[in-house]
């Protein structure tokens, strides 16, 4: 005798109490979503992202004003003092200014991650059937658009006060590609942080005593050689310092340098260990 469904519901026809045991025993009862579903959906994430920031412009501040201001201050504040005339720091100065640009809108990210869990939004991607990655990703990938602006503000703020990279077009174009990689890699970081900070504050906390220290303990506004040699042996290992060292390279002399390549693999270590952390610690507020 066939047997019907009907008969045997805790196979193919789960309970109410069932399927609250397994939600309670951490099973995730969404379908699998495929890696063309998973990409298709990051995406998605992603337009939202820039939807939201154009209808928000102030979410833009930070990678328009701040990148002009702090080109225009540290020029003609530093340039004579450490270079002897502004047009000579400036091949010095430029690359500083991307990192710190992009490593502020780093900070960002993290931030609005935390204020949207706070309002809600995340919550409603759980009854979804969307990849645990995809909400993270999305603001990633659009977060590029963000470096890409500052990177071309400061170089082009840049210009018009003298500089002349001496890497041309393509050293220009390689050291803003490799400045969006280090923006994309850090920022995951940051996204750690904002999913396991109490608020948005502290993140906001988290990150700016990170920031501080990565920017200004570097090479990004004075040469080494200044510094006392304490200080000297911190800079050496600073990321900050390589990734910075890495876009001169590039841009002042179009040379694909040993910096560029620690730099590179820098970014590389530290995006495959702060993205499984954030879509693990993002997973657990499901």
């Amino acid at each position: 005798m066939s047997t019907t469904a009907d008969s045997r519901p805790d196979t193919l026809a789960p309970t109410e109490d069932g399927l609250s045991r397994l939600v309670a025993e951490g099973h995730d009862l969404r379908p699998r979503v495929t890696f063309a579903e998973t990409v298709s959906q990051t995406f998605a994430l992603a337009g939202r992202s820039v939807t939201t920031m154009r209808r928000n412009a102030d979410q833009l501040f930070d990678v328009t004003f701040q990148p002009l201001l702090f080109t225009a201050m540290f020029a003609y504040i530093f340039g004579g003092a450490i270079s002897g005339d502004v047009r000579s720091y400036l091949p010095l100065l430029i690359p500083g200014v991307l990192a710190q640009s992009t490593l502020t809108a780093c900070m960002a990210t993290g931030v609005q991650l935390r204020e949207d869990m706070e309002k809600g939004v995340f919550d409603r991607f759980t009854s979804l059937p969307i990849a645990r990655i995809a909400p993270l990703a999305g603001p990633a990938l659009a977060d590029l658009l963000r470096y890409a602006l500052a990177a071309v503000l400061t170089v082009a703020a840049g210009l018009a006060m003298g500089f002349r990279p001496g890497g041309g077009v393509l050293g220009v174009l390689a050291g803003g590609a490799l400045i969006m990689f280090a923006g994309w890699s850090l920022a995951w970081i940051f996204t750690w942080f904002g999913t396991v900070a109490s608020s948005a504050r502290a993140v906001q906390g988290y990150s700016m005593m990170i920031l501080f220290p990565l920017t200004f303990l570097s090479n990004a506004y004075v040469p080494t050689d200044t510094l006392p040699g304490w200080l000297r042996a911190f800079v050496h290992v600073n990321p900050v310092s390589h990734i910075v060292s890495g876009v001169r390279d590039l841009m002042n002399d179009g040379a694909v340098t040993a910096q560029v390549g620690w730099a590179v693999l820098g970014c590389v270590v530290v995006a495959a260990i702060f993205l499984p952390l954030s879509v693990r610690s993002y997973a657990r507020h499901l």
